[in-house]
């Protein structure tokens, strides 16, 4: 993370991020702009296709209304929205040059999503401060990552945005 004053959104450093999360084992990283204590946390999350997120959930505090908020600023992905049994509640491309460009996500809301465009910039907001044992309850129905059933489940939800 940079401590300077301003912090700069370049295309640098997407290609930087983008470099980084192709080499990476799980497709994707992120560029934190806060401290992990931080109220708030800003950070961009690159992905590359077949990455596998787990369908899960944020939960915080009670006395605090949680939510994640998703601004796509490079390339495209599909959002996938579960409930608990882990059916499909609902689909949404969002894409820097389509007509949906963002979505928020109130808390305990089941999602995934599919990277549908290399170097893929998403600039992520959510309720701090992170704590990486309660951060997310994950769907206990889905397989962990790096496994052959991930690999298959990204290419079934792909085909939600086949044709978008």
């Amino acid at each position: 993370m940079d401590s300077a004053p301003i912090k700069l959104l370049t295309q640098d450093l997407f290609d930087t991020i983008a470099q980084k999360a192709s080499q990476n084992s799980r497709l994707r990283q992120n560029y934190n702009f806060h401290e992990l204590s931080d109220k708030v946390q800003r950070f961009l999350n690159v992905l590359q296709p077949g990455t596998y997120v787990r369908p899960h959930r944020h939960t915080w505090a009670t006395e605090v209304n949680g939510f994640e908020f998703f601004l796509v600023l490079q390339g495209s992905l599909g959002m996938i929205l579960m409930n608990e049994q882990g059916e499909v509640t609902h689909t949404e491309k969002l894409s820097a040059t389509g007509a949906t460009r963002g979505m928020e996500l109130t808390e305990g809301t089941y999602h995934t999503l599919v990277c549908l465009a290399p170097d893929t910039v998403i600039l992520e907001l959510k309720e701090g401060p992170y704590n990486p044992q309660s951060d997310k309850g994950f769907l206990p129905m889905f397989p962990g990552e790096g496994t052959p059933e991930s690999r298959q489940l990204i290419q079934t939800w792909e085909l939600y945005f086949s044709d978008r």
